[in-house]
C-alpha cells in the first residue's frame, strides 16, 4: 500500500509538474505572439483608419463627393492596392525564409527587388487614375459621380506609390521582428491625418482637396520615418546599402510576387465587385455609399485579426490560395449575391449575403488545407528556394546580371 500511495503521490506530482510547464509555454508563446502581433495590428488599423477618417471628412463635404470616394476607393484604389499588397507579400514569404535560415544580408536585397517590381507595376496602373472618369462612365455609373470620382483618383496618385514602399518596408522589418516601429509610426501618421483632416476640411473648407492633400502627405510623413530607421543604422544586419545585386534574379521574383498578387487580387476585387453592382441600384448614392462603408467597417475589424495570421504566405502557397479564392468567391459568393439582390429583390442585403458566403466556403476549404499540409515538406521547399537564389555576402558586387 505504501508503494502504491507513493508510486501514486510520484505520477500525481509529475502531472502537476507537466500542467505547470504547459502554462508557462503558452503564457511565453502568448507573449512572443503579441509582441508580434501588436505593433502589426496597430499599424493595420492606423493605415486603413486612413481610409475611414478620409471617407468620413468626404462626407461631410457632400453626398456625391462621399459616393465618389466610396466607388473609386472600393474599385480603383483596391485594385491597385490588391495588386501590390500581393506583390508584396513576396517580400514577406522570401524576408521571413531568410532570416530564419540566417542569411541576413539578401533581406535587403530581396527588399529592393521588390521595390523594383512593385514601382513598375504602380506606374503601368496608373492610367486607372488618370483616366477615372471615362472609366466610371464606361461601367455604367452615374455622371456626377463619375466626374467627382475622376478628380478624386487622380489625387490617388501618389498615395498609390506610397504603398511601394510601407507594404514592403512593412514585410521587411517585421520578418525581423522590428516591426514596433512600424506600429509607432503609422499610429502617429493616423493622428497627425485626423488632426490635419479636420484642419483642412473643417476649418479651412478645402473640401476634396483638404481631404486628400492630408491623405497623401501623412502618408509620405510615415514613409520618410520608415526611411530614416532603415538607412541610419537601425537594420544593420540586413540593409548593407543600395547593391546593383538587387538586378540580378528577378525573374524569380516576378513569378513569386504574381502568384501572390492574384491570390490578395482575387480576394479584394471580390469586394470592389459588389461595390460596383451596389451602382446599378436605385438611388445609387446612397447604395454604394451604405455598402462601402459596410465593407470598410467590417475590414477595418478585419485589421485586427490580420496581424496574427502570415501562413499561407510565409509557406509560399500564394497559387494554392489563389484558385481557393477563385472558386468561392466567384464561382460561389458574387453568383449568389447577384441572384439575392437582383432576381430574389434583396437590394444591398443579398449582396451582403452573398459575400459572407463566399468567405464561409473559403475558410472552411482553406482549414482544410492548413490541416492536411506537410510542414516539414515545406520547410524543405523554403531551404531548397533560399539556396537556389543565395548570394553570398563577397558575391554582391561581383554579380551584375541573372547569367554570370
Amino acid at each position: 500500500m505504501d508503494n502504491g500511495l507513493e508510486e501514486r503521490e510520484r505520477l500525481l506530482g509529475f502531472e502537476g509538474q507537466e500542467r505547470n510547464d504547459l502554462k508557462q509555454r503558452i503564457w511565453k508563446e502568448m507573449k512572443l505572439t503579441w509582441r508580434i502581433a501588436f505593433p502589426s495590428i496597430l499599424s493595420r488599423i492606423a493605415s486603413f483608419g486612413q481610409i475611414l477618417v478620409t471617407q468620413s471628412f468626404l462626407g461631410h463635404v457632400g453626398e456625391i463627393e462621399l459616393a465618389s470616394f466610396a466607388l473609386v476607393q472600393s474599385i480603383f484604389l483596391r485594385f491597385v492596392n490588391g495588386i501590390l499588397l500581393g506583390m508584396s507579400s513576396a517580400t514577406e514569404t522570401l524576408c521571413g525564409q531568410a532570416f530564419g535560415a540566417g542569411h541576413y544580408h539578401m533581406m535587403g536585397i530581396y527588399l529592393q527587388r521588390s521595390w523594383l517590381v512593385d514601382c513598375v507595376t504602380a506606374t503601368i496602373m496608373l492610367p486607372v487614375f488618370i483616366f477615372g472618369t471615362p472609366i466610371m462612365n464606361l461601367l455604367g455609373q452615374q455622371k456626377d459621380i463619375a466626374e467627382t470620382g475622376g478628380v478624386i483618383s487622380l489625387w490617388l496618385i501618389p498615395f498609390v506609390y506610397n504603398f511601394v514602399f510601407s507594404l514592403t518596408i512593412q514585410m521587411f522589418l517585421q520578418a525581423q521582428l522590428k516591426n514596433m516601429i512600424i506600429g509607432w509610426l503609422s499610429t502617429a501618421s493616423f493622428l497627425l491625418h485626423v488632426l490635419m483632416s479636420w484642419i483642412f476640411v473643417s476649418e479651412l473648407d478645402l473640401g476634396i482637396a483638404g481631404a486628400m492633400g492630408s491623405l497623401n502627405i501623412s502618408a509620405w510623413l510615415n514613409i520618410i520615418g520608415l526611411f530614416v530607421y532603415i538607412f541610419c543604422g537601425w537594420c544593420p544586419d540586413t540593409w548593407k546599402g543600395f547593391t546593383s545585386a538587387a538586378f540580378t534574379d528577378i525573374l524569380p521574383v516576378i513569378k513569386l510576387s504574381i502568384s501572390s498578387g492574384v491570390m490578395i487580387c482575387l480576394e479584394l476585387w471580390y469586394n470592389s465587385i459588389l461595390v460596383l453592382l451596389a451602382g446599378y441600384m436605385k438611388n445609387a448614392t446612397v447604395a454604394i455609399s451604405a455598402f462601402s462603408i459596410c465593407l470598410n467597417v467590417s475590414a477595418f475589424q478585419l485589421m485586427i485579426f490580420l496581424g496574427f495570421l502570415g501562413v499561407a504566405v510565409g509557406a509560399g502557397m500564394q497559387s494554392t490560395v489563389a484558385f481557393v479564392n477563385l472558386g468561392s468567391y466567384y464561382f460561389v459568393g458574387v453568383p449568389t449575391g447577384v441572384l439575392l439582390a437582383y432576381v430574389a429583390n434583396l437590394g444591398v442585403t443579398g449582396l451582403w449575403i452573398g459575400l459572407l458566403g463566399g468567405i464561409v466556403i473559403q475558410t472552411i476549404i482553406l482549414s482544410f488545407i492548413i490541416w492536411r499540409t506537410d510542414w516539414d515538406d515545406q520547410v524543405n521547399k523554403a531551404s531548397q528556394r533560399l539556396n537556389k537564389w543565395l548570394l553570398k555576402p563577397s558575391e554582391k558586387s561581383d554579380r551584375s546580371s541573372p547569367n554570370m
